[in-house]
């Protein structure tokens, strides 16, 4: 195994590993730290979806530096950080501690932080963070129930969480190459600075990026500056050859359902437009789960009404105005673990329901209902949209798609890729 991964949460984990495969490595993703006799003859990288992006800092680094620590003994040479494109996370963290304390485990004395993924309309520049051409403390994110953002610099944001001098890499130093850029890092590092942001707003700046930092003991970012690690690995003799991603997945027959717990505004759109296409839904709404007029059994006597070949959209997105209400009545986190909850439950049932095809919103809602499953792994199957793929595991096809990510018509195109 070359490349360990650690991602901050299951959906970022997928997002990864469907980059990096997508780019030619053989991948397998773990949920949860994976078995310490894990078979990796077959394997280049191994990405570890962890759920640690929005609990108590010191949890987080303990969780982290546990999965580091495994990967290590699996006998990866090199380790990933990962964390969103949109690098969600509060003054207190996660980001910044995490990475610190990776880093003094790998026994690197810096690294680089870089959470651009272009495909998805994230970018920086100038060290700033822009979502679709926005700033990111103009774009929905700054109504996150969780981690609200709301300082589009990136320097800034870092330096709050973290004690570690933190300075950027500009787009100029960028384009003048891989070794113009590492050279730039050099200097940098020389003069005390542990982490650095890094400049990115097309797809080959990611590339060079990643022929620039391959080497490094500890590379942070989003997916995107992961595309361009599989080449370098080949360039530098780590990998014989690249194989290419799969196209199809066979999946197994059953019936098919859409999950959605997040509230970020592409999630809403999505939910829109499968309403709009005819799509049998069901809300679920945290005051009448909290009176009991909701429950999994609730949801599931709804569902066997339907056709089994109709696919049931089960959600709880709602505007921000919305959720701010129901938070504001029952408490920010009560009000998101109730719904969490009973997807949860709600998913431990559905294979007995004859439910096998499965798409997922939401990172916390993904992690929920994959561990609810008892779901220790998954394959990386086709690309449904950037940061999105198809998985299997546990005899189910599983779509665990970022909150933020997807088109529109996400909920509706995605099963033509299943056989």
């Amino acid at each position: 195994m070359i490349l360990g991964c650690i991602a901050d949460d299951l959906t970022g984990a997928t997002d990864l590993a469907l980059m990096l495969s997508r780019e030619g490595l053989r991948v397998m993703q773990s949920i949860g730290l994976p078995p310490a006799d894990m078979n990796l003859a077959e394997i280049d990288a191994v990405v570890v979806g962890l759920k640690s992006r929005t609990i108590d800092p010191a949890d987080a680094i303990t969780l982290s530096l546990a999965a580091a620590q495994r990967l290590q003994t699996l006998g990866a040479r090199h380790l990933f950080f990962k964390y969103c494109s949109t690098f969600d996370s509060t003054d207190r963290g996660n980001i910044g501690p995490v990475a610190e304390a990776l880093l003094a485990f790998a026994g690197g004395s810096a690294t680089i932080a870089c959470p651009a993924f272009i495909a998805t309309g994230r970018s920086v520049y100038c060290a700033n963070l822009f979502v679709n051409g926005v700033p990111l403390n103009e774009s929905p994110m700054k109504d996150h129930p969780l981690t609200p953002m709301r300082d589009a610099n990136l320097v800034r944001v870092l330096q709050r969480q973290t004690a570690k001098k933190v300075a950027a890499l500009n787009i100029a130093q960028v384009r003048q190459g891989a070794p113009a850029l590492r050279a730039a890092f050099n200097a940098a590092r020389e003069v005390g600075a542990a982490m650095l942001i890094v400049d990115a707003i097309a797809d080959e700046d990611l590339r060079c990026i990643g022929a620039a930092f391959a080497d490094l003991p500890l590379i942070t970012g989003g997916s995107g500056v992961a595309m361009g690690l599989p080449a370098a690995y080949q360039a530098l003799g780590l990998i014989a050859r690249l194989a290419p991603p799969p196209a199809r997945l066979a999946a197994p027959a059953g019936r098919r359902i859409v999950l959605a717990g997040s509230c970020s505004a592409a999630t809403q759109g999505q939910v829109a437009h499968a309403i709009a296409a005819g799509m049998p839904s069901y809300r679920l709404e945290p005051l009448k789960i909290a009176a009991g007029a909701q429950s999994p059994e609730t949801v599931l006597t709804w569902l066997n009404s339907l056709p089994a070949d109709q696919t049931p959209l089960v959600y709880s997105t709602a505007a921000p105005e919305a959720v701010a209400a129901v938070q504001h009545s029952l408490g920010r986190e009560q009000a998101g673990a109730l719904v969490e909850t009973l997807l949860a439950e709600l998913a431990k049932c559905l294979p007995q329901h004859s439910v096998t095809r499965m798409i997922v919103a939401g990172g916390e809602t993904s992690g929920a209902v994959v561990q609810a499953l008892g779901i220790l792994s998954l394959v990386i199957g086709p690309e449904i949209d950037p940061g999105a793929p198809w998985t299997l595991g546990g005899g189910m096809a599983l779509a665990l798609k970022s909150g933020n990510f997807g088109s529109p018509d996400f909920f509706t195109k995605a099963w033509s890729l299943l056989q």
